[in-house]
């Protein structure tokens, strides 16, 4: 079964915190310093909040899946549908290791399909282990924006405007 992915940049983590514990009635799944996500079942969603230095509002949007086979199905859509698509294997970002392919929509919202693998203790660097361009991604960065400039490199009439 799939989950609604929603990360968005924060201003006062401790503050949204409890805004958003007190909106889904329950406390964060995972909480760093700088990071929580709630993976909830009532909306099943993984709803995540971070500050990792940018700009607060909407971060990314992502389908998150449970097997292999789904992932595979969520890039065969993306293939079909002739989208962009960046992709990464084993990479540690958000306190976990997963495999996931990037895409940008027409608006230019970075939108991931990804499955996790492991957790891991730090907030991480987006690397993938198949992919001699290495990111900085998750260091000052966010996934979505080095996915979006990766996307933007591999097909430049898929990019949007004002991105």
């Amino acid at each position: 079964m799939k989950r609604l992915h929603v990360h968005i940049a924060v201003d006062d983590l401790q503050k949204s915190i409890g805004f958003y514990s007190a909106l889904f009635a329950q406390q964060p799944t995972i909480e760093k310093p700088d990071y929580a996500k709630w993976a909830l079942d009532d909306p099943r969603v993984n709803f995540a909040i971070s500050m990792r230095g940018r700009k607060a509002g909407l971060d990314h949007l992502g389908i998150q899946v449970e097997s292999d086979a789904e992932l595979s199905e969520m890039q065969s859509r993306l293939t079909r549908a002739e989208l962009p698509l960046a992709s990464q294997q084993a990479t540690a970002c958000c306190y976990a290791r997963s495999d996931k392919h990037w895409t940008m929509d027409p608006q230019g919202i970075a939108w991931e399909s990804f499955h996790s693998l492991s957790d891991v203790p730090v907030f991480g660097q987006d690397h993938s282990q198949q992919s001699a361009e290495a990111s900085t991604c998750c260091v000052e960065e966010s996934c979505a924006t080095t996915a979006k400039a990766e996307i933007q490199q591999k097909s430049s009439c898929c990019a949007p405007g004002a991105a």
